[in-house]
């Protein structure tokens, strides 16, 4: 699978020190050598441990699904709340940290007086939108398989929050409506892959127009009713202007707003710093 063969490339990249039975790999703190510089304002920090692995996903239909969770410096121990996040069309679990870098963003912020937790990514499927599909039900694989999982390892998911851009800010709308203000600390939304109408969503998002009937963001927001919300889009992203929409349509309004930037890695990592300080605040309430 084209995304595992990534994640097992990166890993190798940031120096994996061991591995355990069951596909499980422990890594210390990275360094970088002199030609691999880190994205502007990425701080230059050193991220805490991170546990990497994968499971056959009974919900995704057998699919090698892989996750990594990443804990700020010093916490390794206690059971720490979760930020769940979810990636974008075309990507893996890998992007959260070896894109938008949100391990050393999370260490930085701890370091400056943030409440800890740890960050949780698994794999959804190319282009799942996160949410039941004929060919399996990504937002199945992460309550049933993966919060339980997680909670194994010895994390507190009795509350999570979630985060996702573009394709994964469509999956962490979904994902709060089903978990509702009982169990949805917060979600932050970042650049959301919605549309108004089926025949204006991306090619392979939804089965059919039924699907996308069933399943449209839009017609679903009073399931987010009581959950803190942030949702941040660039102002030259083509998905702005719906953005807006959404955010008029959400009562409290959320936080977060259009800022300037575009659908890209580097937008998303400007609005780490304010968007994990959000994660904090709720997860600690």
């Amino acid at each position: 699978m084209p995304a595992i063969s990534r994640r097992a490339a990166l890993l190798g990249a940031f120096g994996v020190l061991g591995a355990a039975a069951g596909g499980v790999a422990v890594s210390g703190l990275p360094g970088r050598g002199l030609l691999d510089r880190l994205p502007a304002g990425v701080p230059d920090v050193a991220p805490g441990r991170t546990v990497s692995g994968e499971f056959r996903s009974a919900a995704r239909r057998g699919a090698r699904t892989g996750w990594t969770v990443a804990y700020p410096p010093g916490h390794g121990g206690q059971p720490l709340p979760v930020l769940v996040v979810l990636h974008g069309r075309g990507a893996d679990h890998t992007d959260a940290f070896h894109s938008l870098h949100l391990d050393r963003f999370l260490a930085d912020g701890v370091r400056h007086g943030m409440s800890p937790y740890a960050i949780a990514s698994v794999d959804g499927g190319d282009h799942s939108y996160w949410h039941p599909r004929r060919a399996g039900d990504p937002a199945a694989m992460v309550l049933d398989e993966f919060l339980p999982m997680l909670a194994r390892r010895g994390l507190d998911t009795r509350r999570v929050a979630l985060l996702g851009w573009s394709m994964g800010g469509y999956g962490a709308l979904y994902l709060a409506g089903l978990l509702g203000s009982a169990r949805a600390a917060a979600a932050v939304v970042e650049s959301p892959a919605i549309w108004r109408e089926a025949g204006q969503s991306a090619a392979g998002a939804f089965d059919d127009a039924d699907d996308f009937a069933q399943h449209d963001i839009l017609s679903r927001l009073a399931l987010l009713a009581g959950v803190p919300l942030r949702v941040d889009c660039g102002d030259r992203d083509g998905f702005a202007p719906i953005t807006r929409d959404l955010r008029a349509a959400l009562s409290p309004a959320p936080a977060g707003g259009i800022e300037p930037g575009g659908h890209d890695a580097a937008y998303w990592r400007s609005q780490a710093p304010a968007q994990l300080r959000f994660v904090a605040a709720q997860l600690a309430r």
